[in-house]
């Protein structure tokens, strides 16, 4: 589990966000738009997006959907995000995911994943449930939804800890948040809707790739 969240951390070091798609499941039955997804994730790699995630349904088409991400883009850190059963661990598991996360704080789903050696990423949102992931060693945490959160929380108490802001974020809150000590921020609905790219995605992708050239 150790290895699992230094690969995450290192991942998150190379490129500051998490780009989160939420699929509908019209999506699984409608090979066009697959398509249209399966190129736009091709352009964020071409452009250096390291950390994708994809929400979990309870649909069997899922496994074949993001089975064939895994397959096709394989420099991408690949995950599963809106975890809620022991059914979204395993399937995230049968496919070979680096790492899943939990909407909410779930101590037994922690607990379960942990014993697959599974690396899983908590959504918290007030101190006591913050307190009872750190005494699990959780080193991993996602701040959801980031905008509500629980005002007793001070991340800057917590040095050995990565934390990620998520919830209604978009990719002009990352230096606002990384600025606060934020390891990295999720953009979800703000990044990828109606099967299509914020634009603003592609141009910071773009500014950090000429600055490493």
């Amino acid at each position: 589990m150790s290895s699992k969240k230094d690969f995450l951390s290192e991942k998150l070091d190379l490129e500051s966000l998490i780009l989160l798609i939420k699929p509908n499941n019209k999506i699984y039955y409608d090979n066009i738009k697959k398509r249209i997804i399966y190129g736009e994730i091709e352009k964020l790699i071409t452009l250096g997006l390291k950390n994708l995630e994809i929400s979990w349904s309870n649909n069997e088409n899922w496994l074949d959907f993001v089975s064939k991400i895994n397959l096709n883009f394989p420099t991408i850190n690949l995950g599963s995000a809106s975890i809620i059963n022991k059914k979204s661990i395993d399937d995230s598991l049968s496919i070979g995911l680096e790492y899943s996360m939990m909407k909410f704080w779930d101590k037994d789903l922690f607990n379960y994943a942990k014993a697959k050696k599974h690396l899983l990423i908590p959504g918290i949102k007030n101190l006591k449930d913050l307190k009872e992931a750190i005494k699990l060693n959780c080193k991993i945490i996602k701040i959801y939804p980031i905008k509500s959160k629980d005002n007793l929380i001070d991340i800057s108490q917590y040095k050995n800890i990565d934390f990620i802001a998520a919830g209604g974020l978009s990719v002009n809150d990352l230096q606002y948040y990384k600025s606060r000590g934020f390891k990295t921020i999720i953009i979800g609905d703000k990044g990828f809707r109606n099967h299509k790219l914020d634009p603003s995605i592609y141009a910071f992708l773009k500014e950090k790739l000429n600055q490493n050239e």
